[in-house]
């Protein structure tokens, strides 16, 4: 059976759990929360809705961080009841250092959207590999963006594609050369005034909120275990791309069992470049 654990039973970790559960593409779903009554009773709640909703999917809440032994995923989400509840800087340092041990290479999905410093401290202090440390936070971003792309066009944000550059929180690059609408070319299909209209927007979709930042890890986690074609726009380890090591910067990439299959570094003119490297410089 196939299960997903995840850290934090917060207002994003239960997104997540919903999410999947919803899907109906997991086994199992485990939150773990230090306050595992609760978690456990977050879990119960998703559950019974199975009936209603027609999922299958098993929950459990528990506050045993052992439960992440066996998962295929492992989502770092938000812990109940604290604020900030993300789990970030050295006591997610020292969460990270203690689940590491157990979870036997399984890919690391960071689902907030404050958790560029951990996903940092996870590559340079703990050295676990790239192709396990997976933020997904800015797919979250991304999918705001196609939105209101979308209204400009007067079409279906599903036939919106685009990817974002750069470095969460305030560094995002648009790389408006490499995106499309239904197969056209989107500089062909949107003015100037309406993309320097959405890029004055896109500045205040950030942070995205809980039920945004829980579907986007769901869709991340969802993409590892089926092996996923599609590409998704993702916080990881850089490793020379756009001229940028040791640092985390936002990639367009594809999914495989192990995490990270695919790096796809976009062909950016000249003016772009430069940004991206501003943003990741920064």
């Amino acid at each position: 059976m196939t299960t997903v654990a995840i850290v934090g039973a917060g207002d994003i970790g239960g997104a997540t759990a919903l999410a999947l559960a919803a899907h109906d593409h997991v086994g199992r779903v485990v939150l773990i929360d230090a306050k595992g009554d609760a978690a456990a009773g977050k879990a119960l709640d998703i559950q019974q809705s199975g009936a209603v909703d027609g999922f299958h999917t098993q929950l459990r809440g528990t506050s045993d961080e052992t439960h992440v032994i066996g998962c295929s995923v492992c989502v770092i989400a938000d812990r109940m009841g604290i604020t900030p509840g993300e789990w970030q800087d050295d006591e997610g340092l020292g969460l990270l250092e203690r689940l590491d041990r157990d979870l036997a290479g399984a890919p690391i999905v960071f689902a907030g959207a404050a958790q560029t410093d951990l996903l940092t401290k996870a590559a340079n202090e703990l050295r676990v590999r790239r192709e396990r440390l997976i933020g997904s936070s800015p797919e979250a971003f991304t999918s705001s963006i196609k939105a209101i792309v979308a209204l400009e066009a007067r079409c279906s944000p599903r036939e919106v594609m685009l990817t974002v550059l750069g470095r969460p929180p305030r560094g995002f690059v648009l790389p408006w050369s490499e995106a499309s609408i239904a197969g056209l070319a989107l500089p062909g299909v949107l003015s100037q005034a309406q993309i320097a209209r959405i890029e004055a927007r896109a500045n205040r979709l950030w942070p995205p909120g809980p039920n945004t930042l829980g579907a986007a890890a769901a869709a991340v986690t969802e993409a590892i275990l089926r092996t996923s074609r599609r590409s998704f726009s993702v916080l990881t380890w850089l490793e020379g791309e756009f001229g940028i090591r040791r640092g985390a910067g936002i990639l367009p990439v594809r999914m495989g069992g192990d995490g990270i299959a695919d790096v796809q570094v976009p062909n950016l003119g000249a003016r772009e470049q430069v940004q991206v490297q501003t943003a990741l410089n920064a």
